[in-house]
């Protein structure tokens, strides 16, 4: 069994930045990929960026040259600086999972960010 838990959400004025973060934990597994996504109302969820197990990134247009995401051992962070109004969405990590070699697919429970004066 694996445990996703996200933290770093809230409420930030339009200019700030926040970091967020998916720490994976539970059985033993390998990760094969590590994304982050994020949802409003009424629309589908898009993804915000991606990195493969070899370090390949790959970014939405809307958040190029102000998100960053890294990778610390078990632990996905998104990094959000000159945030948008636009930006206020559900976030939710997702990882690709090898565990007992099978892949599977696992998701976070999301975390609010609002970007508002």
């Amino acid at each position: 069994q694996v445990q996703l838990v996200e933290s770093g959400g809230g409420l930030v004025q339009p200019g700030g930045s926040l970091r967020l973060s998916c720490a994976a934990s539970g059985s033993s597994f390998s990760i094969n990929g590590m994304h982050w996504y994020r949802q409003t109302p009424g629309k589908q969820r898009e993804l915000v960026v991606g990195i493969t197990s070899g370090g390949r990134t790959n970014y939405a247009d809307s958040v190029k040259g102000r998100f960053t995401i890294s990778r610390v051992k078990n632990t996905v962070y998104l990094q959000m600086n000159s945030l948008k109004p636009e930006d206020t969405a559900v976030y939710y990590c997702n990882l690709d999972l090898i565990v007992a070699g099978w892949a599977n697919e696992y998701w976070g429970q999301g975390t609010q960010v609002t970007v508002s004066s």
